[in-house]
């Protein structure tokens, strides 16, 4: 007998055959780079490696910069971990949120202890760096390519060169603090969608179980057998059902029966007792 040749092998992991529908991902992730939150951290990390590199020594210096990175790291991280997920999602974005926290500090101490001022909220210091950021969250036209708010990472850094460039530490720290607090309030943003995400859609696993569960009804369904009653159907729109678990309210820790459809359909059923 001749042995079949390469070409008349059947691969099922092969992803060249045009012919064959390319596997979705359930949680696409990636996009971290397009997070204001991450563009903002680049520039708080580059900037105070710069700024440490001049004013800062010893242990300080390597605290200062290591909290930087990690506000950056953490947060791609976060969107990275999030395909698999929502927890360390979740977590790793407050491992950013609180690293930021501790350089914010590192910076007013700095201040306090070299006698230096800090500006306050409304100065108009402070109303010009938050100014930049304004027009970078809203440019007069996304499509330009010249316009260097919707440029790399230079050109965003660019955009504060007047002041994390100065000679002056105190205008260098000032500038960075007011960085950090927008940062922060990004973070803090983040976080509550991330949270909300996770009450209304639920884990990874369980949108996996669910999507488990919908393909599971298509199979049967494309064999006409009807005799797998595992899953109840829903009672307000027909689709099958997953095993959930309340996280809020009087019923919190209680697992009960949610439609697969959700959020679209908000149908529930409670186990039998």
């Amino acid at each position: 007998m001749t042995p079949p040749t390469p070409e008349d092998r059947s691969d099922p992991t092969d992803r060249t055959d045009p012919n064959k529908p390319r596997p979705r991902k359930l949680r696409p992730v990636g996009g971290y780079r397009n997070l204001r939150s991450f563009q903002v951290t680049t520039i708080i990390y580059d900037a105070t490696a710069a700024f440490c590199d001049r004013f800062i020594s010893g242990r300080t210096h390597d605290q200062m910069v290591q909290a930087a990175s990690s506000g950056r790291q953490n947060i791609a991280e976060g969107n990275r971990a999030g395909g698999t997920s929502s927890k360390s999602e979740l977590h790793l974005t407050n491992v950013a949120r609180a690293s930021l926290e501790e350089l914010l500090l590192d910076f007013e101490d700095y201040l306090r202890q070299s006698r230096l001022p800090q500006w306050a909220k409304d100065s108009q210091e402070a109303k010009a760096i938050r100014a930049v950021g304004w027009r970078r969250k809203n440019p007069s036209d996304p499509t330009d390519p010249t316009d260097p708010s919707t440029a790399g990472d230079y050109a965003r850094r660019d955009l504060y060169a007047h002041w994390l460039d100065h000679d002056d530490a105190a205008i260098r720290a000032n500038a960075l603090l007011c960085l950090i607090h927008q940062a922060n309030y990004l973070l803090d943003q983040q976080i509550i969608a991330l949270e909300q995400e996770f009450i209304d859609g639920g884990g990874y696993s369980e949108q996996l179980a669910a999507a488990r569960i919908a393909q599971r009804t298509k199979d049967r369904s494309d064999r006409s057998d009807p005799s797998d009653h595992a899953f109840p159907p829903c009672p307000l729109c027909g689709k099958p059902m997953s095993l959930r678990t309340a996280r809020q309210g009087k019923n919190s820790g209680k697992q009960f029966w949610g439609c697969t459809g959700y959020p679209d359909c908000k149908g529930a059923v409670p186990l039998d007792p």
